[in-house]
């Protein structure tokens, strides 16, 4: 059981150092998050991006990059290309969004030559820590795909179950979530849950408990659950809570952690390396946790 965004940063120190790329570094936020990380000797940078920029933050910041190769590159939509192509060559094991658009990021990432696709689907996964749950859980997806059909649904599952046998969880507790715990045709959520439910129940789909539809608190409540007379492994206890789209995905990834008092880490998963898009409103120790849940599974 993973308890709290620390055991991250343990299992991140047990792995080693890892080489993370960052894609143009001109970001203070990023930079004070790559800083901390390297002070917890879990990651290495490679910075891509306008040295003078990055050398001027550094300096503004107090972080010591004597030890830090620095890629000068003017243009920042180049730099994500390049950071990209290291990455392919083996000489890199995360990448990192600094200041570019994500979608100039994910294109570079996508590119059907040079890129790191390594399945069909991305998709992003968040561990919360909350006050309120028992140990850390897991949404997805609020970031990625608008509105997944059922087959990137099973992709975007399996994503998150490979990131949690890389955690040392060997069987994640998924709950598909919906407005309500029973199915109805009218409610597509409800009937990709049973499902996708189903297909873990045939063994379509491994290495997880799958459940569903359940409504949040069912999900997360295991009176809630016993309440309405649901009998389930997952129930109460879920790993893993998996949205219908990204309306509802993002709604409750936001909602923990502006309103739940949660902190969270959160990766890009489905290509050939963690990738790590942080958000200037994440909190520092967000921003670093996600270095770390990326070191740790890298």
């Amino acid at each position: 059981m993973l308890k709290s965004l620390n055991t991250l940063m343990e299992l991140a120190k047990q792995k080693g150092v890892r080489r993370i790329v960052v894609a143009a570094a001109t970001d203070r936020y990023v930079l004070d998050a790559i800083m901390m990380a390297k002070q917890e000797k879990i990651i290495h940078p490679i910075l891509f991006g306008n040295k003078q920029a990055i050398l001027k933050i550094c300096a503004a910041i107090g972080f010591d990059i004597s030890d830090v190769e620095i890629i000068d590159i003017a243009d920042p939509d180049q730099a994500p290309i390049e950071a990209v192509s290291l990455i392919r060559n083996g000489q890199a094991d995360i990448l990192m969004k600094g200041m570019i658009d994500t979608k100039t990021m994910l294109k570079a990432v996508l590119d059907k030559e040079k890129g790191l696709r390594k399945g069909a689907t991305l998709s992003h996964v968040a561990l919360f820590e909350s006050p309120y749950y028992h140990k850390l859980l897991g949404v997805t997806d609020a970031a990625m795909p608008i509105v997944a059909d059922f087959a990137e649904k099973v992709e975007i599952i399996l994503n998150a179950v490979d990131m949690f046998h890389r955690l040392g969880i060997k069987e994640p507790k998924v709950a598909v979530i919906g407005p309500i715990e029973t199915v109805n045709p009218k409610m597509e959520a409800t009937v990709h849950a049973a499902l996708l439910a189903q297909m873990n129940k045939r063994k379509q789909i491994k290495g997880c408990i799958i459940d569903g539809p359940l409504a949040l608190d069912n999900a997360v409540v295991a009176e809630s659950a016993r309440q309405k007379g649901i009998v389930s492994d997952v129930a109460g206890d879920a790993d893993l809570l998996v949205t219908h789209d990204i309306n509802s995905g993002n709604i409750l990834y936001k909602s923990l952690n502006f309103l739940g008092g949660a902190t969270s880490a959160g990766v890009i998963l489905g290509a050939k390396v963690p990738i790590v898009l942080t958000s200037r409103a994440d909190s520092e120790k967000s921003k670093l946790m996600s270095i770390a849940l990326a070191a740790a599974i890298s």
